[in-house]
């Protein structure tokens, strides 16, 4: 199920991750293990599709699909063990600096955490969904209330911790927005451990 990835760096000029290199500021800093930056790879999966999104949660990478098999790489932090959901989806929107309401289920979980945003809260910065988000939705249009979205936590990333997105650095997640149409297909495999 895992693919076979070469490893190799992004040159970031045209055509590569252009928004990214050394010179990144984040209002968080956080230096992120090497292979966990946006590089481009070679997967060798010829059945994953151009302009498809696939997040393997084991390896905490998403992989955005170019062609012949080749993709950028990036880190991710997925949902903790008995939130994170597997399946096959479909961006049905995206927003930039996205509103935020806790889902019900969550405010549930943890009322402490949660309660007070049962209101929503407006994009920005602390907004723990950072500053993009693609909206998945199942095949008979229903929102699953998955994301792919930015966080403000980027020490998050390389960890199951979320309550079921897939979370990218905020500086990550906002070279990926404009890569991604509505409609793109997301696959979030299932996880082979449980760690």
């Amino acid at each position: 199920m895992l693919p076979e990835v070469s490893r190799r760096k992004f040159s970031f000029g045209v055509g590569a991750v252009g928004i990214l290199g050394a010179s990144s500021v984040s209002a968080h800093p956080f230096t992120l293990p090497e292979h966990f930056l946006p590089q481009l790879v070679n997967t060798r999966q010829r059945d994953w599709l151009p302009g498809d999104v696939h997040v393997v949660p084991d390896e905490f990478h998403l992989y955005f699909m170019l062609e012949n098999g080749r993709a950028i790489r990036y880190g991710v932090g997925v949902g903790r063990t008995g939130l994170y959901e597997s399946g096959v989806f479909t961006v049905a929107r995206k927003a930039e600096w996205p509103w935020w309401r806790p889902t019900n289920a969550m405010i549930r979980r943890n009322p402490e955490q949660y309660a007070r945003f049962a209101d929503g809260m407006p994009g920005g910065p602390n907004n723990p969904l950072g500053a993009r988000a693609l909206y998945l939705y199942d095949d008979d249009g229903h929102d699953t209330y998955l994301r792919i979205h930015g966080t403000n936590a980027p020490r998050t990333i390389g960890s199951a911790v979320s309550n079921g997105c897939a979370r990218l650095t905020n500086e990550h997640v906002t070279d990926l927005y404009p890569r991604v149409d509505v409609g793109a297909r997301v696959y979030l495999y299932p996880k082979v451990t449980t760690a």
